[in-house]
Order: structure tokens, then C-alpha cells, then sequence
């Protein structure tokens, strides 16, 4: 693999331990990746017990005896770096985080404790929000929390859940009914073990993660597994994809950088007509368009990961354009890339074919692009 583009560290959005840190984990990825895919649950596992063991995990929650804020850029360039050499790595990581964040963000000091496994890889985490009739609409969560004595029954499905299966603990959220919509939402922190929850489907998709539904039937638990208050389970959600919506668009950025690198080496080394293809202006078009689409992508996500760590007023509608740009055009970047390898691009198990499965999934998780344009046009009505 060429070096990678680094002139966007000289930017202003970041700081001299930001270069420093997008240095040290290009090279941990160079000593440890790609990892083998052939049991994609066993893979998932390794790495995210080899990212733990290395300390990458510390990035994903504070520590709780030492509470830092989570930064966001640093997640956005570890995420870009990891989908450069691996996806399933920085599924691995991006998926620890997101089942991490809520605990770190609003769990109290006996919750918090969980994070000590979740940061050294030893401890699965899985975010489970998702259901069958609920994917986009969050405020129509069906699976409901009753209340029983000191405690929650919990009974419902969740589905499209990453990790699923293989995580040791899940944040789930379920309707505890203190309003309708979002109000009457709250979120519970639940260890894989308790009686009647468990994983009722592996869930097979084109780029393979480890997904499954989650079948929860009269699950107990006490009152002391909900994180924060009855009802804030809509604001703990919200604020968890505030700060991991961002790093979508740098996974693709990852993705998009890897098929431009492809490309340019593909056009330089292969030839037609006599000459290499990087002397055809056609050629030459797409490979500007597409280093056009990566610079823009990569202004718009590091821009929402400083205004999050910097406090701004306003993150929810930086975030969602820098993921759905990002993620869109990334998907146009690896199309050109497959196209200028002809037949090569389709062929099973080529780079350039991994990343056109490996993308296509970030245009609709974590908020898919037609929900991230309704989130931008309510806020610009707004003037938010």
C-alpha cells in the first residue's frame, strides 16, 4: 500500500497530538492489519481484544477514574485510518465505541465500571436501538420496560443490531411510557446473560459484520440498570449518534482515500492504446473528481468533529452533512475506482470490490442519507 495522504493534518481543525496519534495508528495498522475474514464473529473478536490490548479502545470512553471528555477527532482519524487498511476493523472499534458511549456520556460511577472492559477489549459492547418497525424512527420504539417491584420486565425484539450475539453487554432502549414519542423512552445497560434475552437471528449481509435480532422475553432487571432517568433514553440515543455520526463519514473517507490510492496506482500501471491509462483525459477526469470529492468530504467531517469538541452551539446539523456527503460521494469514489479497474473491479476479493460491499452499508446506518437531508432541512427551517 502507497503512503497515505497526510497533508490534511496541517489543517487547522487539529492539534500537534492529533498528527501525532494519526502517525502511531497508520503504523499499528500496518503491523496488524488486514486480519483474516474467514469467521467474521472470531475476527471481530481479535480485533477488538488487539485493539484493546494496544490501547486504541482508551479513545472510545473516558476513563472512569479519570473522566475526560471523548474527542472527536481523534475517533474520526482513527476510523479513517482503520477503514484505509480493513471495514471489519473499524467496525470493530467504531462499534465498541458506540456501545460504550452512552455509559461514558451518562452512566453513573457503578455503570461506569463496565468501561474498564470495554477500553481494554475484554468486554463486547453493543448499542441496540434499532427494531423491526423502528429503524429511522426512533420516537416508535415498541419494546417496553414495565415496571415490576425495584425493577424492569423488559419484552420485544431489536434487530440490525452490530455485535449482536458476540457483544458481552448491550445498552438497549425500550418504552417506559412517561410520554408519547420520544418522551416515554429510556435506555438500560443489560449483560448477555440474563434469562430470556438472547440473539434469535444472525443477520448475513454483502460486506459480513456480526448483526443478529435480539429476542427479549420477561427480561428482569433492576432499576439500577437504566442509565440516567425514566425518559431520557431519546436524549442519551441523540447524543451518543451526535458524536459517532461524524465518524461514519470518516470510515468513508477511509474507504474513498484507499480506491483513489487503487486507482491512481491502476492508471499508472495499466495500458491501452500504447500508453498508461493516466495519459487518457477520461481517466484523468475521474481521478480529479474523485480527489475533489475527498477533500470536500474531509472538510465537512473534520469540521463537525471540531465544533463538537470545541463546545459549539450547534453539532446535530454539522454532523449529519458531513455524514451523509461524506458517505455519498465516498460510494461515487469507489464506483470510478471499480470502473478504471474493468474487470479486475468485480472480481471477488479485489480491494476495490471489498470496498463497493464495504460502503454501501454507511448510507444507511446510523441515520440513513434521506433521513440525514430531513435532519439539515428542519434545522435550516429552524435557523438552527
Amino acid at each position: 500500500m502507497k503512503m497515505p495522504e497526510r497533508s490534511f493534518l496541517t489543517w487547522p481543525f487539529f492539534e500537534d497530538r492529533h498528527r501525532a496519534l494519526a502517525e502511531a495508528i497508520e503504523r499499528w495498522c500496518g503491523t496488524n492489519l488486514p486480519v483474516g475474514h474467514a469467521d467474521v464473529d472470531a475476527a471481530c473478536r481479535e480485533l477488538v481484544q488487539k485493539l484493546g490490548r494496544d490501547g486504541w479502545l482508551a479513545h472510545t470512553a473516558p476513563d472512569p477514574d479519570a473522566p475526560s471528555p471523548l474527542d472527536v477527532r481523534t475517533l474520526c482519524l482513527m476510523r479513517e485510518t482503520l477503514a484505509r487498511h480493513d471495514g471489519l476493523a473499524d467496525f470493530a472499534f467504531a462499534m465498541q465505541g458506540l456501545g460504550a458511549g452512552p455509559i461514558s456520556l451518562f452512566g453513573d460511577a457503578a455503570q461506569r465500571q463496565w468501561l474498564r472492559g470495554t477500553r481494554s477489549g475484554e468486554t463486547i459492547a453493543a448499542f441496540s436501538l434499532t427494531e423491526p418497525h423502528s429503524g429511522s424512527d426512533v420516537a416508535n420504539i415498541e419494546l417496553s420496560a414495565r415496571r415490576f417491584g425495584n425493577g424492569y420486565i423488559l419484552d420485544g425484539e431489536k434487530t440490525w443490531i452490530s455485535n449482536g450475539g458476540i457483544a458481552d453487554l448491550y445498552v438497549v432502549f425500550a418504552r417506559t411510557g412517561e410520554g408519547p414519542g420520544a418522551k416515554g423512552i429510556s435506555a438500560f445497560l443489560l449483560p448477555k446473560d440474563l434469562v430470556g434475552f438472547s440473539a434469535a437471528e444472525k443477520i448475513e449481509v454483502i460486506a459480513p459484520h456480526p448483526l443478529a435480532r435480539l429476542k427479549l422475553e420477561r427480561v428482569t432487571v433492576p432499576a439500577s440498570a437504566m442509565i440516567g432517568t425514566p425518559g431520557d433514553g431519546f436524549k442519551i440515543a441523540m447524543a451518543t449518534l451526535d458524536i459517532f455520526r461524524a465518524t461514519v463519514g470518516a470510515a468513508a473517507l477511509g474507504f474513498a482515500r484507499r480506491a483513489l490510492d487503487e486507482a491512481v496506482v491502476r492508471a499508472k500501471t495499466r495500458e491501452l492504446f500504447g500508453g498508461p491509462l493516466a495519459e487518457l483525459q477520461m481517466v484523468q477526469e475521474k481521478i480529479a473528481e474523485m480527489a475533489l470529492d475527498i477533500d470536500a468530504a474531509a472538510l465537512l467531517v473534520y469540521r463537525a468533529a471540531w465544533a463538537k469538541d470545541n463546545g459549539a452551539a450547534r453539532v446535530t446539523r454539522e454532523a449529519s452533512m458531513a455524514k451523509l456527503f461524506a458517505t455519498e460521494r465516498a460510494q461515487v469514489v469507489i464506483d470510478k475506482a471499480v470502473q478504471l479497474h474493468g474487470g479486475d473491479g468485480v472480481r471477488r476479493g479485489h480491494i476495490v470490490e471489498k470496498l463497493y460491499r464495504e460502503i454501501r452499508a454507511l448510507r444507511i446506518y446510523e441515520g440513513a442519507s434521506d433521513l440525514q437531508k430531513v435532519v439539515i432541512a428542519r434545522q435550516v427551517f429552524t435557523g438552527a
